[in-house]
């Protein structure tokens, strides 16, 4: 059969199987700093749990990964990173890389996690700047007590915003 090639689809992405977690508890230790717990849920565009995902958060020297458990929650235990210039020398506010695996995917998702306490840096960032103001809460986590909360939705009024990869 020579001539043309036409491209296959996609597979989706997962399900996870928590064996090949390389952490225990699911999240790499903090390194540096003052130990930081953010605490999540990946929810779905009708706002059930999506129970079988996996989340990864990355910054400077940092990893960590967990996969969602039964309701949706995921946990990470991490550091505030320090700001990182953009490619063009402008200055960013803090934030951690966030990429979103999960069960109908074609692609992970990407997107940032920006930290509350930080209102001027992250009113300055120039990737925050490019985001509709009424959509950016969307991006900064909140606090919850004595963590951070960051909830990931997929889909709806409420969805998270996603970078192109």
């Amino acid at each position: 059969m020579g001539g043309r090639r036409v491209p296959t689809p996609s597979q989706t992405v997962g399900p996870f199987f928590g064996f090949a977690l390389p952490f225990p508890g699911d999240s790499s230790p903090a390194v540096g700093g003052e130990a930081l717990r953010i605490e999540g849920q990946l929810l779905d565009g009708e706002g059930a749990p999506v129970v079988d995902g996996l989340l990864e958060v990355w910054q400077g020297d940092q990893f960590a990964r967990c996969r969602t458990d039964a309701e949706g929650a995921y946990h990470f235990t991490v550091h505030k990173p320090s700001p990182t210039p953009e490619s063009d020398g402008i200055p960013t506010a803090s934030h951690l890389n966030v990429s979103v695996f999960a069960r109908g995917l074609l692609r992970h998702l990407v997107t940032r996690l920006y930290f509350p306490d930080e209102q001027a840096a992250n009113a300055a960032d120039p990737v925050l700047a490019r985001v509709d103001p009424g959509r950016r809460a969307t991006l900064v986590a909140r606090r919850d007590g004595a963590v951070l909360r960051f909830d990931v939705h997929l889909q709806g009024a409420d969805e998270t915003v996603f970078f192109a990869h």
